[in-house]
Formats: C-alpha cells, structure tokens, sequence
C-alpha cells in the first residue's frame, strides 16, 4: 500500500497480474479477456466494486477486453431493475464493457444442448429425489452417501425424462438434472451436483421459453469458454467449486479452455456485504431504499457523496491477495477524502444554529467605506456586508458573495458556558474570536432558557479587523456562521455507520424472540445513531447547488446536495465524509 495519486498507473505487482504477465509471455494467451458477471438479483455493494477495478483494471492494463455478463440463471429472483442498475453502476464507476452486455440466458439455446452431449455421454442423469433427499444422501463429515435410485438409468431414460423436463410435465422439484461425477469424492461441490432445475417463471430476457434454467456452477464455466474468457477472476469462496468448472469444462470439450483464478473477498469493519442482509434491510424498512446512504450499495455510496475516483483509490491501495483479512473503514474514507479536497467548492453551514446579535454591527460596517484594505473585497448596501470569497483557497473555482448582518448564526458548539479543558471557542472565560472571512467577535452576554441551555448570545465586533489583525492582543481560533436574515434553511443529514460491531451491541436490546435468524441479527447490530438530522442554514451560495454537487462545509465535513430531495427551495444536504481522521496510509 503506498501514497500514490489516485488513479496511480504505476506497475502492480499481485499474483494475478504476475499470472497475466507470465501467460501473455510464454505465449499462453495472444490478449487477455475478462469478464464481471453479476447475478441481477439486488444492487452492487463495495465488494463487487473491487471485482469491477480487478477485471476492468487488468483488462485495460494489459490491453484487453472485459465483458460485462448477467448471471441471469434464477429469474425468480431477478428484476430488469437490477439489471439497468448494474450497468449504471459500472459506467459511474468509470468503465466500459467489450460489445454488447452479455446474458447467461443468451446461452440457454447452447447449454441445453451441451447438457443433452452430458446426458448422452454418461455423464449426467434426471433424480426425482426431493431437494432435501438429495442434501442428505450426499453425506458428509463421516456420513457416507447414498447414490440416487435414478443414478444408473439408461442414457435413453434419461434423454427422455430431460426432454420431459423442458416440456413442463414435472413441477418445480419433481426433478432435476444432476452431473454424474463421484459420490465419494472429498469435495462435496463434486458429490453430483445439480445442474439444471424446473422453474416455471417468467424471465426478463427470455419470457416463458423456458421452463428449465441452468444452476450457476454450470453455466458460468461455459458461459466464459463461449465468451473466450483467459482469466476467471473469482473470489476465495468459489475455490472449492473450481474442480467442477474444471469438469464441465473437460467434459464439454474446449481447445482453450478458460481457468479460474480466486482472490479474497473485500471485507470491511462496520460494512455489510451480504447481498441478502442487505436486501432484509430494504425489505424491513430499516434504510429507505437500496440507495440509502447508510447503505455500501454502489447506488447509495453514490448517493452520499463518494467520489468514482475515491472508490478506484481505494480498491487500489487495498491490493489484491489470496488471504482473507479485515481492511479498515477509515482508509476507504481517506481515498475518499483524498478526492474531494480539490475538487470541491468551499461554504459556510451552521447546523446546529445559535443566534448571535451584534450590537454596533451599523455603525461599526459603516465605517467599511473609510476604511483602505485591499485584502478584502465588500459592499455595504446600508443593511448588509456582502463579503466576496474565492469558493476554493487555492483552486480557481470563482468567487461567491456572503452576506454579513447585525443577526448571524454560530455553532451551538462553539459557546461554552463551562468550556472543557483544551476548548479553544467562545466562553465567558475566552470571549473573542475571529469570524471566518470577517470580523473579530466579543461575546458581551448570553442568555438562557429555564434548562439553562443558551438560547443567544450579545456580541459586539471590532471595526478594524475586517482582513486584519486585532493591534495589541492575539485572538485564537476561528469559528463560521451564516447569515440570520439571508441564511437558507437547510435539511442536513449526518451519518455514522449503519451497524455496530459485534463487541458494540452489548448494549442494545434483548432481540424479540419470534424475528427470524437475519432480522434479529440486524436489529441487534443496529446502531441507533447512524442517522442525524439536522434543521440547519447555509449561506446563499450553497442553497443555490445542483444536486449532485459536492462542497466542503467549513469546519464540519464533506456534503453532496442530495440527488433525489434536494431543490432550491428545499434543499438537502447528505454527509459524505468527515474532513480529517487519524488514518495514515502506509
């Protein structure tokens, strides 16, 4: 891991690239070709997104092609939604798939037909055990296995009874199509596994043509030899199903076969990537929606403001290994923060507002005019002191104009009537500070409600120390503000991560005891802070922003204006991450 600039191009050295290099070397392969095969049955999290820079990544690295394909095996469970989703998602995330997209149940013609070759070699039959007889005659941990009543029909039985299938005479698990291998190996992926089931739903490509569709372990492995696919690229869990890629592939017959290759899976602390966890979350309720963003969807990262080259940083300083391992959440949002310091817009929100009235704000602005500072550019229109900032302190990104009133608005954190040790804002102890891009500020008096919270504070600020140092004292510490009278309210949402750890959940509630396994998981490792909203006003120039558009809050973090909520009238603006952290790349 290093510090490399975001989108480094410098030479990467992990195992699969050293496999790429040596094959396209040795000669092995003349080009390289990849594929991203998602399964269209919910949205892409942060874990696919470091399979989309891997395949993507070595494709363009090496001068290849990488094919965007749809597992689309299971139309149960899958929607078009998904699928329009996805192909979103990878475009957002800054790339371009080979051709056309690519469909598994564009190969549904060819696989049949390839499961008949199975059939007819011995090599695969029809069992009309019932799903759960099958799982318990396959053995296991010193169980030994029971081979089907069907496994040694004849190969015209079973070319029969599998035609049968395809013309809808079983009902869904009346019988299946399972590859005739060995019910003794050691690899229970190889103990004859399904490969073709009866289904009868319609599915979003090929309507109801079929009532049979094809088990994944099954079509991936020839949907990449149709595909001419060289390198595989999986994660750690599908290492035991290789043997049977390895088989099918084999039994099919390929003069270049392709091979799979596994990586571990991206794990992240406080991060959930259990594609179903993460749809129960939806289904519940808990989040609004599968762009919620709380959510480590690709669609609710992008929500929330992280940055395509953020997430690409990121799956690149986490590098690409064979070992399984926990990655820290804060280096995701350094990436993160790395690339939005010079790319976003700066302004001033007070979200937790407290009211500040500066008593000689007229007569004090007044003498604006007599006074010769070329450090700042103002105008008094006799009521307000408009004050032009460049919106960026080292980028030219143009100017914007804050108003500046009798009335502002502070940070209720910054007064403290019995500050702590080490507080370097407002008190009755330190009753100046400097306003940013303004004046100098004395608080006079405060006031209070019957709890004895502060409701106000009475101020006066010096004149001369507009773009100027107060003569005779030193003032430490700098605090923003808007606007009382000119501030736009605003909805600010701030957020903290969705799920508590397992050492965190001590003190949450006991779980009800009638919630299935995943819910009462969920509500036990919800965090019930992970949402904050905040009813706070920004200046001017930010209530203007069109959704989409990243800011840097003084003081406060990162914001995007929120893509589906925000408007003019009523904007909304989403955390996207906290402006400084204590993480430090290697």
């Amino acid at each position: 891991m290093n510090n490399q600039p975001l989108d480094s191009t410098a030479d990467k050295n992990d195992f699969i690239r050293t496999i790429i290099r040596d094959d396209l070397a040795s000669g092995k392969h003349d080009s390289i070709v990849t594929r991203f095969p998602p399964e269209p049955n919910g949205y892409l999290h942060i874990g696919h997104v470091k399979s989309i820079c891997l395949n993507f990544g070595v494709a363009k690295e090496f001068a290849g092609v990488c094919n965007l394909r749809f597992d689309d095996t299971n139309p149960t469970a899958e929607k078009q939604d998904f699928v329009d989703g996805i192909k979103q998602d990878v475009q957002w995330l800054g790339f371009e798939w080979a051709g056309d997209v690519r469909y598994a149940s564009g190969y549904f013609d060819q696989l049949y037909q390839w499961a008949v070759q199975l059939i007819e070699q011995g090599d695969a039959y029809v069992d009309f055990q019932t799903p759960d007889e099958i799982r318990e005659n396959r053995g296991g941990f010193g169980k030994p296995s029971v081979a089907s009543p069907q496994r040694n029909a004849t190969i015209a039985e079973n070319l029969a009874r599998f035609d049968d299938m395809k013309n809808g005479k079983y009902k869904e698990g009346e019988a299946v199509l399972r590859a005739k291998i060995d019910m003794n190996h050691a690899n229970m992926n190889m103990r004859d596994p399904v490969i073709y089931r009866v289904m009868h739903a319609h599915h979003h490509q090929t309507g109801d043509k079929w009532c049979i569709y094809p088990m994944y372990d099954y079509a991936h492995p020839l949907s990449d030899a149709i595909e001419g696919i060289t390198h595989s690229l999986c994660t750690l869990e599908f290492e035991d199903h290789r043997p049977f890629y390895d088989w099918v592939i084999d039994k099919v017959g390929f003069d270049k076969p392709p091979h799979q290759y596994e990586f571990s899976r991206l794990n992240i602390d406080h991060t959930l990537t259990s594609k179903r966890k993460l749809k129960r979350l939806v289904d519940m309720g808990v989040v609004s929606g599968w762009d919620d963003p709380r959510m480590p969807t690709v669609a609710g990262m992008r929500r929330r403001g992280y940055t395509p080259e953020g997430l690409r940083d990121f799956c690149e300083r986490i590098g690409i290994t064979k070992s399984d391992g926990l990655v820290d959440h804060r280096m995701l949002e350094f990436s993160v923060r790395k690339s939005l310091e010079d790319s976003t817009a700066r302004g001033m929100a007070v979200l937790r507002p407290l009211k500040v009235v500066i008593t000689n704000f007229d007569e004090a602005v007044a003498k604006f005019a007599t006074l010769k500072n070329e450090k700042t550019v103002a105008e008094f229109d006799g009521e307000v002191l408009w004050l032009t900032q460049p919106k960026h302190p080292h980028l030219d990104m143009g100017n914007r104009r804050i108003p500046f009133t009798k009335t502002i608005y502070i940070d209720q954190t910054d007064f403290e009537i019995e500050p702590p040790a080490g507080y370097k804002r407002l008190s009755p102890q330190n009753p100046e500070i400097r306003l940013r891009n303004s004046y100098v500020l004395k608080v006079d008096e405060y006031k209070t409600d019957d709890n004895g919270q502060v409701v106000e504070l009475i101020a006066t600020i010096d004149e001369k120390t507009l773009g100027n140092n107060p003569e005779g004292r030193k003032v430490k510490g700098v605090i923003h503000w808007v606007s009382a009278s000119h501030g736009v309210p605003a909805t600010v949402r701030l957020y903290e991560h969705l799920l508590l750890e397992d050492d965190e959940i001590a003190d949450n509630p006991p779980v009800d005891d009638t919630l299935d396994a995943d819910a009462a998981w969920i509500y036990q490792h919800l965090n019930p802070n992970s949402l904050t909203v905040c009813q706070a006003v920004v200046e001017p120039d930010l209530a203007t922003a069109a959704a989409g558009e990243r800011f840097q809050f003084e003081r406060e973090s990162y914001f995007i204006a929120d893509t589906v909520e925000h408007s003019d009238s009523s904007p909304v603006f989403n955390q996207i991450v906290g402006l400084k952290d204590s993480f430090k790349p290697e």
